[in-house]
């Protein structure tokens, strides 16, 4: 029998890939970071390998939704500096 693949949706773009394919944000008490590992504890939200979606994930705050809480901008420009990093 196969193993079954999880299957998450991005936040930004709304879609459903499998989870090694998407990056995941995690909030942990009051902090909310790129977890590269995916292993991290607290609530996760995934988004797109993509630098449009981050853009779109700033742009639109899709966060305080996501985790229904004031997100700050430093946090938005700290996931987008982290990704940018990745990517190099």
């Amino acid at each position: 029998m196969e193993k079954k693949v999880p299957i998450r949706t991005c936040i930004a773009c709304k879609t459903a890939k499998p989870k090694k394919e998407l990056l995941r944000i995690v909030k942990f008490n009051d902090e909310i970071k790129l977890d590269l590992t995916g292993k991290l504890n607290g609530r996760g939200a995934y988004i797109c390998n993509d630098e449009n979606c981050i853009h779109k994930l700033k742009k639109q705050k899709l966060l305080n939704r996501a985790f229904t809480c004031q997100v700050e901008e430093s946090v938005y420009d700290s996931i987008l500096e982290d990704f940018l990093g990745k990517q190099n």
